[in-house]
């Protein structure tokens, strides 16, 4: 079986759903491919910056999702090597929110026409045997042939690979991240904390009244990888590194249930790769962790995510919205606002990557004269660099 579509869309994660409303939003049709059988709702939250705030007022989605996350107000830095251990920053004039996953990917979906999602369609291979069109083989043996083809299909992207990006680098530092639920109230009010020493990095931030999100990296010795489908040992392995660091720390790991803890390893593109890369050739491109896996040390991933699908609904609105009979004109004009994406893109990209790479190294990082430097200038410093990352303005879907 064959099909045809103007636009299909790799992956119904943050940047794919959002790109995909973006268009919807013009009027634009697209198609949107999930190798899964449902949404994939596995990490439990992200921390939105005002960034991310500004994209989703832009698709119009964002006044709901306020109603029901809360308002963090501060950043409580605590370290168990420096001389200063610990110091807060205001977050005033800035929106930040623990966002709860499931509830934005289903806030994005359900804005969307029925039929917009395919599930269980697995892209295996791409060709361009058709003019104009690329050719999509999926695992159940039907082919789409597409004008527009955009690989939001996470860091084991395949889209990515056609245009040539080797597969995201490892970091050598691994991810374990759980949600706690404490029916009574948790009482952490508004205040995002974050703690580092001794080679681990770790924070909470509440969501609503009842659920915290948290988080904790570090770099793992070779028995520690193993232990990825254990929850009870990744529980006892955080409660090990973190020592009497943090009571609320440990305090939340233990309210967090076996359902609620995943570990990952952390990993990301080489931020110079994008400089020579093709983020775009012809009709193809990619976004969202296609494009820019990086670390989550500045709480970024999800934002940018949601930077790229208004930037690119806009490009392609501007493509495919001008009138023309003409099949060869109407390729020209994709390419161009694809080109026109990656110009935007390409070297906020590398920012993010670089930043949060460069974030999360410093703050990992232990010694004499690396906490003398923190302890110094760093820690002040690095919360700057953190709210300036989270100052840029996507734009609108129309100007």
């Amino acid at each position: 079986m064959e099909i045809v579509e103007d636009v299909v869309i790799v992956g119904a994660g943050i940047a794919g759903l959002t790109t995909s409303l973006g268009l919807h939003r013009q009027g634009i049709r697209s198609l949107v491919l999930e190798s899964s059988e449902r949404l994939r709702l596995t990490g439990f939250a992200l921390n939105t910056w005002t960034n991310a705030w500004k994209a989703l007022d832009a698709v119009g989605i964002a006044e709901s999702l306020r109603h029901q996350h809360r308002l963090i107000t501060s950043l409580l830095v605590t370290s168990t090597s420096l001389v200063k251990p610990a110091s807060e920053i205001s977050f005033q004039g800035h929106e930040i929110r623990c966002l709860e996953r499931r509830l934005l990917l289903e806030t994005l979906a359900k804005e969307l026409p029925v039929g917009t999602i395919r599930f269980s369609s697995k892209v295996v291979s791409i060709d361009e045997s058709a003019s104009y069109f690329k050719r999509l083989h999926l695992a159940d043996g039907t082919i789409i042939k597409t004008k527009v083809l955009v690989g939001c299909d996470g860091v084991n992207s395949v889209v990515a690979k056609w245009l040539g990006f080797k597969n995201p680098s490892f970091t050598g530092r691994s991810s374990i991240r759980g949600n706690a639920n404490f029916k009574g109230g948790h009482g952490f009010g508004t205040t995002f904390r974050q703690f580092f020493g001794n080679g681990v990095r770790a924070g909470l931030v509440p969501w609503d009244d009842q659920n915290v999100y948290w988080f904790f990296t570090w770099t793992p010795a070779t028995k520690e990888e193993e232990m990825e489908d254990d929850p009870i040992k990744l529980k006892q392995l955080v409660r090990s590194k973190l020592n009497d660091k943090s009571d609320e720390m440990r305090s939340v790991v233990e309210k967090t249930s076996s359902h609620d803890i995943i570990l990952s390893p952390i990993r990301y593109r080489k931020p110079w790769e994008l400089l020579w890369g093709n983020i775009n050739k012809g009709n193809v491109c990619v976004a969202g962790d296609a494009l820019h896996p990086m670390t989550p040390d500045i709480g970024q991933g999800g934002c940018s995510a949601l930077e790229d699908g208004v930037v690119l609904a806009r490009c392609l609105g501007e493509a495919l919205l001008k009138p023309t009979n003409k099949v060869e004109e109407k390729y020209e004009r994709i390419e161009t606002g694809l080109k026109r994406f990656a110009k935007e893109r390409r070297w906020r990209s590398f920012d993010l990557i670089a930043t949060a790479f460069m974030v999360g190294y410093i703050q990992q990082k232990d010694g004499k004269v690396v906490n003398f430097l923190k302890d110094k200038f760093l820690l002040g410093f690095l919360s700057w660099l953190r709210l300036k990352m989270a100052e840029f303005d996507c734009g609108k879907l129309f100007y």
